[in-house]
């Protein structure tokens, strides 16, 4: 039968194939992508869950593709974020007095208004946002696409005034780097200043945070000195000190890279894997195979929205800078969404163990927490603080916040994970493992230990 054509993005007129040079190439291998692609289709249409522009762009970056749908989801992104960024910049920071008004209380709600607006920076989802805009055919508009450039910019200063006080930037240096590479795929100039900071953090190792991978920071910050150098928007001896700070970034995952094939952890490998590609090293590195090699093997690993998006794109070869790049072209539209399944519930009841620790000095006591917690079969993680929370006398509590990758946890027995002092619950598995899945979606067996840790990153 032949194949739906569109009219949508590739990277060159005259691509032979919809799969870049690092994708999979056995047509086993294929058809699994394939299949995982047509599933995050499938959550995409979900209109219960927020729209997320990571979604949109693994979309955009496969092989295969529902136009229409992915026009619908679009239509879904670009109203969330005109609620936001509907207005300028200068408007949203501009006091304003309506007629018949009261000074006074206009001020402290145009006060209100600026500091939900602009105070804390969404460097990271803006970011993503405008990648995904400038993978759109046919392209928006320009204008409103200036303007969040605009805001962009604005917030990469507001996002490191914190570095003045704390060292780092307000929100992460995961989000500065996206922030930065969203500008440069776009092709709009960042001040040497801004460049800087990025280099300085990774030439003194800032990158890490206690009880996580830095393996996606890193990469993400090697992705912007990469587009930064390709898209020459820099000086000689500035893109030559880009080039020498990815390849120390791509040296350092090749050492790290474990005896089962991932750089740091199964969804922090897809990050890894976009700097080979967009380097043009996955051809000559076996640490690249490898790694391929693994993410095959542990597809199921990936179920929610948030991980198939992390993995899809490198699955077809591509990385985040193939953006900047692509052209309208007629490419298939021939990808069929597939229905996410309901779990089957699993018969029985199961027990876990579940342990609250605080560190020295801000909770003396330490461990806070630790009572054994029934539930179903096949209970989420999210299921299991649920119960806890209605089995007495303990007084369990904990409240969560909802994100477009899935319910954050932020606050347990009272004690706030708040982003401006860096903390956050980490979740672990006793002794000491790291869970690489959310609340909602990690799925405890009986009789384990799981601990929810006050950390630092």
């Amino acid at each position: 039968m032949r194949p739906v054509l569109g009219v949508g993005l590739a990277p060159s007129p005259s691509a032979p194939s919809p799969w870049g040079p690092g994708g999979v190439e056995a047509p086993g291998e294929a058809a699994a992508v394939r299949a995982l692609s047509a599933r995050l289709l499938g959550l995409a249409a979900d209109l219960a869950r927020d729209p997320d522009p990571s979604v949109y762009l693994a979309l955009r970056l496969a092989g295969d593709h529902d136009l229409h749908g992915e026009e619908r989801y679009l239509a879904r992104l670009q109203d969330a974020f005109q609620h936001r960024y509907g207005r300028s910049l200068q408007a949203a920071l501009r006091p304003h007095t309506a007629p018949h008004s009261h000074p006074q209380q206009d001020a402290v709600a145009t006060e209100h208004s600026t500091r939900a607006e602009a105070e804390w920076p969404e460097t990271g989802r803006l970011a993503l946002y405008l990648l995904g805009l400038r993978a759109t055919c046919p392209p928006p508009e320009p204008g409103p696409q200036r303007s969040l450039v605009t805001w962009l910019k604005y917030y990469l200063e507001e996002d490191w005034a914190g570095s003045r006080q704390h060292g780092h930037p307000l929100t992460s240096y995961y989000q500065y780097s996206l922030g930065v590479l969203a500008l440069c795929v776009h092709r709009k100039r960042v001040r040497e200043e801004v460049i800087r900071r990025l280099l300085a953090a990774e030439h003194h190792g800032r990158f890490g945070h206690a009880g996580g991978s830095t393996v996606d920071t890193e990469a993400v910050a090697a992705l912007a000195f990469a587009c930064l150098e390709r898209e020459r928007l820099v000086g000689a001896r500035l893109a030559a000190e880009l080039r020498a700070a990815t390849h120390r970034a791509r040296r350092r995952m090749v050492e790290a890279q474990g005896r089962d094939g991932f750089f740091g952890n199964v969804y922090s490998t897809p990050w890894a894997m976009q700097v080979f590609i967009a380097t043009n090293a996955c051809r000559m590195q076996l640490a690249y195979g490898r790694a391929m090699a693994a993410l095959l093997e542990n597809l199921d690993a990936f179920t929610t929205t948030a991980t198939m998006a992390q993995a899809l794109p490198v699955l077809h070869g591509r990385s985040y800078l193939d953006i900047a790049s692509m052209h309208c072209r007629e490419e298939p539209d021939t990808l069929t969404p597939i229905s996410p399944e309901l779990l089957p519930e699993m018969p029985g009841n199961m027990t876990v163990r579940l342990v609250v620790e605080c560190p020295e000095p801000r909770c003396p006591q330490h461990r806070l927490y630790d009572r054994p917690v029934p539930a179903p079969a096949g209970a989420s993680l999210l299921d299991v603080l649920r119960a806890a929370a209605v089995q007495g006398p303990h007084n369990f509590t904990f409240d969560t916040q909802d994100t477009p990758q899935g319910p954050f946890l932020n606050r347990v027995l009272g004690l706030e994970a708040r982003q401006q002092k860096r903390s956050y619950w980490q979740l672990l598995t006793a002794p000491s493992t790291s869970l690489q899945m959310g609340v909602a979606d990690y799925r405890p067996h009986d009789g384990e230990t799981l601990i929810l840790r006050l950390s630092e990153w």
